[in-house]
């Protein structure tokens, strides 16, 4: 399927403006529409001049725009834990009045919908790796359930208005990713590992850093949302994009260190409340139902996010 105009909600973000950037290269006409309070619209500079871009100012939780779209990519949500549990009530919102929002809107304009979700719906995770039929492991009133459970209480929103109204809408479950587009502060571990060892400062690991995780580079995973999006079938159940090579957080920051060359040392703190122990995805179906399959090294893409993040230095 060929896009003639998606919306993208949260599309200055990280992961939304390297959609938007995917999306007018294919063509289509794009109108983003984002509240900033993560978004940044430096962002979209690089496309800021495309005539084909339309930006809009606006919280996904209030309304949406009236623009004839015959696709949107629902990516509006705080995605790292400092951004969500500084507004625990607005990511809540964000994540159930936000997506009832975007499918009444989707419903009376008969729209395709991909939503992001998150593979934080799998909590402290019960089976390894995590495949799409396991249901989570999740405490709903820590400090991290406005986000795993706001995004659970999205996906129950998706599939009931699939099951009512025949809603043409797909649910992907997106695992760690990193790459250019990243803020600094945002709190995510390859930001504040890059940061740390280009500035010399100490990489800091909670826990032991025997913790897993997947990391999936970005330009990998907006492929697999494009997938997702253009194949033409209905979907009925999520779908994991990730990367399913799975490091300790202790050899991701030994990594990071040698690749940026930095004589920086490892500090060890207590883990956060409810932080999975491991995580990994199954992505059998991502790679049966859209023929996508991530290609990048972690190396590699490091590479790419640690000149990224020294250009940033320079421009500072």
């Amino acid at each position: 399927m060929e896009f003639r105009h998606a919306l993208v909600t949260g599309g200055g973000g990280f992961l939304g403006s390297h959609l938007v950037k995917r999306l007018l290269d294919g063509g289509a006409h794009v109108t983003v529409l984002d509240n900033w309070s993560t978004g940044r619209i430096e962002n979209l500079a690089s496309v800021s001049g495309n005539s084909d871009l339309s930006i809009m100012t606006g919280d996904v939780s209030d309304r949406l725009p009236d623009v004839d779209a015959d696709i949107v990519f629902n990516m509006a949500c705080p995605a790292s834990p400092p951004d969500y549990q500084a507004d625990p009530i607005g990511t809540m919102r964000t994540c159930v009045l936000g997506t009832i929002n975007v499918m009444e809107w989707s419903k009376a304009r008969g729209a395709r919908i991909v939503h992001a979700s998150t593979s934080e719906i799998y909590g402290d995770p019960l089976h390894h790796p995590q495949r799409e039929e396991h249901w989570g492991n999740v405490n709903p009133i820590g400090p991290r359930a406005c986000y795993d459970e706001g995004k659970r209480a999205a996906e129950a929103v998706i599939f009931d208005y699939k099951r009512l109204y025949k809603t043409d809408a797909r649910v992907m479950r997106i695992f760690n990713t990193y790459g250019p587009a990243m803020r600094a502060e945002d709190g995510r571990v390859v930001s504040n590992f890059i940061v740390q060892a280009l500035s010399g400062h100490p990489l800091t690991i909670y826990g032991d850093g025997s913790q897993t995780r997947s990391f999936c580079y970005v330009d990998d995973l907006i492929a697999g949302i494009s997938a997702l999006g253009e194949i033409d079938k209905q979907i009925d159940m999520p779908v994991n994009i990730g990367n399913p090579s799975e490091f300790t957080i202790k050899e991701l920051a030994l990594t990071v260190i040698r690749q940026v060359g930095s004589s920086s040392t490892i500090n060890y703190s207590d883990l956060p409340i409810d932080d999975p122990v491991r995580r990994q995805p199954d992505i059998t179906l991502a790679k049966s139902l859209l023929g996508w399959n991530p290609t990048t090294p972690l190396e590699v893409g490091l590479a790419d996010t640690i000149r990224y993040f020294r250009d940033q230095q320079a421009i500072a």
